[in-house]
């Protein structure tokens, strides 16, 4: 990332094998110097993409196309930052700048939602604890001081990002999450771009994300994370209504429009 300074580590990570969507706040519990050098260790087993000290210096450890042990069963979709301070502190203003700047690169270079992720099933700006024992079992950190200031963050984003909250007419919601599959890829039967990923687990989560979405807007559709007859019926019936390409295949159009387009 631009303007981090460039600290790579030779272990405690893994190459390749992330697809981020969410960007996770943690609280070192120690000095940004000695975090560091704890990384550098194998017996540690951790480590983060960035770093932020209190007086506002970026570090980047792990390049964010690999997996950082930040979270445990959460490193293959999140993107980690390790902020300096103990127990009980909040983050400087420095440190809010800096995790806003991280915020908004990973939104142009990722596709991050600049938004609240609330669960480990979200899409945008996180926290460790809000994964549970799935990520760790970290349940306090980065700190119920900290977690007040997520919004202030997302804000400051959005402000670098040039974009504002966004705000939609006639029944629409809040801003979609990020498309989780890359550019050209979709949910669909197992054929053509999706043959690698179609019906694959680890993206589940995602495809029962848009069918539950689908259900809040009145659609009769079970949320079990199943490309089927009954979702494409639906995608095929949605595409029609808001005049998209009617083809029965979710890509990033229909994605969107789930959560942007007004429901009538």
């Amino acid at each position: 990332m631009p303007g981090a300074i460039w600290r790579p580590i030779p272990v405690n990570y893994n190459s390749g094998g992330i697809s981020p969507r969410i960007v996770v706040v943690h609280l070192m519990a120690g000095t940004l110097t000695g975090t560091d050098s704890w990384f550098r260790q194998s017996r540690a087993r951790a480590s983060s993409h960035f770093g932020t000290g209190k007086g506002g210096t970026l570090y980047q450890w792990v390049d964010t196309r690999d997996r950082a042990w930040a979270q445990a069963g959460g490193n293959p979709y999140c993107i980690s930052i390790e902020n300096e301070g103990t127990t009980n502190d909040r983050l400087s203003d420095n440190q809010l700048d800096r995790c806003a700047e991280i915020l908004a690169w990973a939104h142009r270079v990722h596709g991050i939602a600049l938004q609240r992720a609330d669960s480990a099933t979200g899409h945008g700006l996180g926290h460790h604890g809000m994964g549970g024992s799935a990520w760790g079992g970290h349940t306090s950190c980065p700190g119920p001081r900290i977690v007040a200031q997520l919004d202030e963050i997302v804000a400051r984003a959005r402000s670098i990002a040039n974009e504002s909250a966004p705000s939609f007419s006639g029944g629409g919601d809040t801003g979609a999450p990020a498309f989780p599959l890359p550019t050209g890829w979709y949910f669909g039967p197992r054929s053509g771009p999706t043959a690698s990923v179609s019906g694959y687990h680890g993206h589940r989560d995602d495809l029962r994300h848009w069918q539950s979405r689908m259900r809040e807007r009145g659609w009769p559709l079970a949320a079990d994370g199943r490309y089927g007859p009954r979702t494409r019926g639906v995608a095929r019936a949605f595409q029609a209504e808001k005049r998209l390409g009617v083809d029965g295949l979710i890509g990033s159009a229909t994605w969107r429009a789930a959560w942007e387009s007004p429901i009538t």
